[in-house]
């Protein structure tokens, strides 16, 4: 089935105007959600709001929104002065510059949203994504939509463009913030863990190769279940600690494991250290004559 386009936006491109569609790119059909129920008697419940102070239930009508400025202390907006801070959509993503494709982290990227030419927008449209493909670059623009205001990437893709929502420099945490500890690397070490590599290494990635199983097991649990069949449980296995293994024992074991449908490749032995010789003596002095007649005597 055909995608529906969500949105008709204009990509301002210098003084080129771009008429564009837009398509989701991800879908939510794979995604398994369950409801809450009432144990008793299996109804569907509802959310409802209490009041911390007066341990009663809150109407929305009742309800206002507020910001917490201190512990405890809020400062309370109405919808018109909400309405009054978001941002006013123009549809149209502003392209704010163009930087090199792969200086742009992926930590960064948000939701993805496909981008196809409307009516009249054919040329210009093949004309960015063909010149972002030749220099290398992507474009970083701006776009407002839903009163809140987005930075984007405009790339390249095969058969098209893909507009990227990305998150701002206060979104993405930094990686100095994780504890890392160093450890040196043997040369023996990387060379087996490089063999592991090209052991089970492929061309490009494949997402059709993979598929959520768990999705597929709680579909299947779910069919049962509508059938009348009981659902089996195993037993939780008991937790035991981390086995602390030698490297280059678990290196070697893994390339003796080969990817399914590749043949595994021979494993290159460890280079040997070639062993010291003992440094060699000089020869010994030729002993003295034992009948040596010492000075002064006959």
């Amino acid at each position: 089935m055909a995608a529906r386009s969500i949105a008709s936006l204009t990509i301002s491109f210098g003084l080129v105007s771009i008429p564009v569609k837009l398509y989701s790119a991800t879908q939510a059909s794979g995604h398994v959600s369950f409801n809450l129920l009432h144990k008793g008697c299996g109804s569907r419940l509802k959310q409802q709001y209490v009041c911390i102070k007066e341990d009663v239930g809150v109407a929305r009508e009742d309800m206002v929104k507020g910001y917490e400025f201190a512990k405890d202390q809020y400062v309370i907006f109405t919808p018109d002065e909400l309405k009054e801070l978001e941002e006013k959509g123009t549809k149209t993503v502003d392209i704010i510059e163009f930087v090199p494709a792969e200086s742009i982290d992926p930590i960064y990227y948000d939701k993805a949203y496909y981008l196809a030419p409307d009516k009249g927008g054919a040329k210009p449209y093949a004309l960015l994504a063909e010149s972002m493909r030749k220099t290398g670059r992507c474009a970083v623009a701006r776009w407002a939509a839903r009163g809140k205001q987005y930075v984007v990437q405009v790339r390249p893709v095969q058969g098209g463009l893909v507009m990227q929502q990305l998150l701002y420099a206060n979104e993405v945490r930094s990686m100095s913030e994780v504890e890392i500890e160093e450890a040196p690397v043997r040369e023996a070490e990387l060379a087996l863990a490089r063999q592991l590599i090209d052991q089970i290494s492929v061309e490009k990635f494949d997402p059709s190769q993979y598929e959520d199983d768990v999705a597929k097991r709680i579909h299947a649990a779910v069919q049962e279940k509508v059938a009348g069949h009981e659902i089996s449980v195993a037993p939780v296995p008991e937790e035991t600690g981390a086995q602390v293994i030698d490297l280059m024992d678990a290196l070697r074991a893994s390339l003796g494991k080969a990817k399914p449908g590749v043949p595994a490749k021979p494993v290159q032995a460890e280079p040997k250290v070639a062993e010291r010789k003992p440094p060699k003596r000089a020869p010994a002095p030729a002993s003295e004559p034992a009948a040596r007649v010492k000075a002064g005597k006959k």
